[in-house]
């Protein structure tokens, strides 16, 4: 169901519900190569091989595996150049680069607090016996 097919008196998508389209989004949008995709092409247009390697550790086939849920999703859009070899080039969309800002809030607020982390695990780990 899409938000121009909703009757005015349905309630608005809730990622709570099971069954709420928005929960896969939210999924795509904050898992593990997800966020680190997003983040990582809101510093501007990239290509695939560059976007691996700014993105540290994710395999061709997860980085491929995101780029398809992103687009599908309208966040990421996939400029294909007609050259040789080909040229695609990854950008976020104006959705994309919406949500992306949040998520680079959260990313930035993790980042800031990793000293209280690291902290508040290794007192965890003294009282706990480690993992």
């Amino acid at each position: 169901m899409t938000a121009t097919t909703r009757d005015h008196d349905d309630l608005a998508y809730d990622v709570f519900a099971k069954a709420c389209p928005s929960r896969g989004t939210l999924e795509h949008v904050t898992g593990r190569w997800g966020g680190l995709t997003l983040g990582a092409l809101y510093e501007g247009s990239l290509r695939f091989n560059e976007l691996r390697r700014r993105v540290d550790g994710v395999s061709e086939k997860m980085l491929s595996q995101t780029l398809h849920a992103l687009e599908r999703d309208g966040l990421v859009h996939r400029e294909a150049q007609p050259t040789n070899p080909p040229r695609v080039d990854y950008e976020l969309t104006a959705l994309g680069r919406q949500v992306a800002e949040r998520l680079l809030s959260l990313i930035h607020c993790v980042e800031d607090a990793m000293d209280d982390v690291l902290a508040a695990r290794a007192r965890y780990d003294e009282t706990r016996g480690g993992l």
